[in-house]
């Protein structure tokens, strides 16, 4: 099983996703959103798949946008807010076998075994 972990290095729930999955004998890349992910490539593949389930809306930085902003968070625009926002993206972002999981929930856990 192919196991790809896209997320923020100083977010607790990445960290504990990272440690549940090496928990489970499974091997697991971690990726920094902002520092290591290509996310004009990710970015699309990821709202196609999960589409705007990609936004985390009670982030902070979600909270620090304008109105005119959170009204772009549909259709065509949501792309390039979060390409020019990557911590509205909501984490963890997982790729297994090529499936996209969103967050660290029991669907997740699930799906990862």
């Amino acid at each position: 099983m192919t196991i790809k972990l896209f997320g923020l290095k100083n977010c607790d729930t990445c960290k504990k996703a990272l440690g549940e999955i090496k928990a489970t004998g499974h091997k697991a890349e971690f990726v920094d959103i902002r520092a290591e992910a290509d996310l004009a490539r990710k970015v699309p593949e990821w709202l196609k798949a999960v589409g705007d389930k990609l936004v985390n809306r009670s982030s902070t930085t979600w909270r620090a946008l304008t109105e005119e902003n959170k009204a772009r968070a549909t259709g065509s625009s949501l792309e390039g807010l979060l390409l020019g926002n990557p911590t509205l993206i909501k984490r963890p972002v997982i790729e297994v076998d090529g499936d996209v999981l969103i967050g660290w929930t029991d669907a997740s856990k699930a799906r990862i075994g």
